[in-house]
């Protein structure tokens, strides 16, 4: 059944606004105000969907740490999705923070929303990672030739 809400909901809403893990209670827990007593809910199973395949390469495996620390999970694989196994957008701004830390570079947020799964994502920052470096080279080429011209 969570399998069938998920792909229903996949179809209406944005990846990052499904939920992660969806849990069926026969009645919400109460207090004695009669409200919800949230520390008596049950805690939802984060596990991801997807078949586990342990991440490939050097930025893989420095990605998959990043996100195994902000989530608090042991395993992430390169086909586990951020947003299903627990992340929302504040846990995203601390992998942002991390991703500029460990690759020295800042992408975009729209990105870890975009790209939500672990090869995704890494495909993202080595793109990111190959425009920034010709676009510094650019700029080289251009001031030694402002320099050139200086000299001349």
């Amino acid at each position: 059944m969570n399998a069938y809400l998920r792909e229903a909901l996949s179809q209406k809403l944005p990846d990052y606004m499904v939920p992660g893990a969806v849990v069926t209670l026969d009645a919400l827990p109460l207090n004695v105000n009669g409200k919800v007593d949230r520390k008596a809910l049950p805690e939802p199973n984060l596990s991801s969907s997807s078949q586990y395949e342990a991440p490939q390469g050097k930025s893989e495996e420095t990605l998959a740490a990043i996100w195994s620390e902000v989530l608090g999970v042991e395993q992430v694989g390169r086909h586990d999705n951020f947003f299903e196994l627990g992340g929302h957008s504040l846990l995203a701004l601390r992998v942002q923070a991390s991703v500029e830390e460990h690759f020295s570079i800042r992408l975009p947020l729209r990105i870890y929303f975009e790209q939500a799964t672990l090869v995704l994502m890494c495909e993202s920052i080595q793109e990111w990672s190959e425009g920034v470096k010709e676009e510094e080279g650019s700029q080289l080429e251009k001031m030694a030739a402002l320099l050139d011209g200086m000299e001349s």
